[in-house]
């Protein structure tokens, strides 16, 4: 769970940070191996970064490379944390006397760490390439033609599914979760509910009792389930559509 939650929740920071990150990628690759005045600066600071690329390569060039982004930041920050989480509910940052050893966390820290970066490396590449990816007349660095799927297929609306399906189950798994619990309550005579008075009460006890983590039960299938389902619906409502115009002309 450890792995799924971290993970998840650095995705979710990564859906506001990536712009960001194009920025900071465009601005480290100007001017590369060229001594300061020799080159167009295309980007002087953060914000004319923020502005010429919105202009120049439109508005989602500032997500550019966000699908690798989120994989990076669900590999790195899943591994790192939910490895740490591991050992420190098995115990291993304690001494043989009970006591909290700063050097056990700075080890498992550090291995937490180098296992995330290193399964990690070759989808922060990817990132970088497709961040870099701009119009020639703000283009730095070496400009790789990559593409993630080709345009105008369901692959496309696929991954923003998922993308965006980060953002919905975070928001709706609590109700989610109170919502099934409401329906299976046990009731009495009259059809009222034994466990719980209603949505707020069935969020309380929840939350109280199980935590926070019991409020995301059911989570990674409620993500998995969401992609799939929200492309195919789309794309049966469209193919219907298609067939309904196509024989009632």
């Amino acid at each position: 769970m450890d792995f799924l939650m971290s993970g998840l929740a650095a995705c979710g920071a990564c859906l506001f940070t990536n712009p960001l990150e194009v920025v900071k990628t465009r601005m480290q690759l100007q001017g590369e191996l060229q001594a300061p005045g020799t080159y167009q600066r295309h980007y002087r600071n953060v914000f004319h970064a923020f502005i010429t690329i919105a202009k120049v390569d439109g508005l989602a060039a500032l997500q550019k490379g966000l699908a690798p982004a989120l994989l990076y930041q669900f590999l790195m920050n899943g591994i790192r944390l939910g490895t740490y989480g591991l050992a420190e509910a098995g115990g291993y940052l304690h001494t043989a006397e009970g006591t909290h050893s700063p050097a056990r966390s700075a080890a498992a820290g550090a291995l937490a760490g180098v296992m995330g970066a290193y399964l990690g490396s070759p989808i922060y590449m990817v990132k970088t390439h497709l961040q870099a990816q701009a119009a020639s007349e703000i283009a730095v660095g070496h400009q790789y033609k990559h593409q993630i799927f080709p345009p105008q297929t369901w692959k496309v609306a696929l991954a923003a599914a998922m993308v965006s399906g980060i953002a919905v189950v975070l928001a709706m798994t609590p109700f989610d979760v109170v919502s099934t619990r409401l329906y299976n309550q046990p009731t009495d005579a009259q059809g009222k509910g034994l466990m719980y008075r209603g949505l707020l009460d069935a969020l309380l006890q929840t939350a109280r009792t199980e935590g926070i983590f019991g409020m995301y039960k059911g989570i990674g299938a409620s993500y998995f389930r969401l992609g799939p389902h929200t492309i195919l619906s789309l794309f049966f409502w469209d193919q219907l559509r298609t067939l309904y115009y196509t024989y009632t002309k």
